[in-house]
């Protein structure tokens, strides 16, 4: 088959679609994950973090989530832990859907204190050993939180996927 030059818009077209998401991972100075129970998708455990809007990076996305979603405002650089892919799911979620997972380093008492929740997003926050959060959380959404956190000790980052009815 020959290949067929495409304007860039008909071209674009014609790729599967895909939507992005970016966050940052936080502990406490102990080395607990930090994380939000989301009030929709039934009390997940998640980072904070969410959609990018137009015209975004990744990174300013990360960042503004953090910010709206907890009160924290995060002033360290850019350092990748890892990408997360998950394929379209349907009527789920109809469109790829990648994740940029930037280390927010570590939280301080005084700054878990000041946490301010939007409650139209998440109902609490907690600080566990991966251990407890192993015992709370699904299977899949734990393995990518050891993970993530495997990559914050190692320096290197890493690679998730997720299949259709994984998140």
């Amino acid at each position: 088959m020959a290949n067929t030059w495409l304007p860039p818009v008909e071209y674009v077209a014609t790729l599967p679609r895909a939507t992005a998401y970016a966050c940052l991972y936080f502990t406490d100075t102990g080395g607990r994950p930090f994380q939000l129970r989301a009030t929709y998708h039934s009390g997940t455990w998640q980072w904070p973090g969410g959609n990018m809007d137009p015209g975004e990076t990744p990174w300013e996305t990360a960042v503004r989530e953090c910010r709206e979603e907890t009160g924290i405002v995060f002033t360290g650089e850019p350092r990748l832990l890892g990408t997360h892919f998950t394929t379209d799911r349907g009527d789920a979620w109809p469109a790829n859907h990648i994740g940029f997972v930037f280390d927010g380093g570590e939280l301080t008492d005084e700054q878990i204190a000041a946490v301010v929740l939007d409650p139209e997003e998440h109902d609490a926050y907690d600080l566990r050993t991966l251990e407890e959060w192993e015992r709370e959380m699904d299977p899949a959404e734990f393995a990518c939180l050891a993970a993530i956190d495997r990559a914050r000790r190692t320096g290197t980052p890493v690679y998730l996927e997720a299949g259709p009815g994984e998140r």
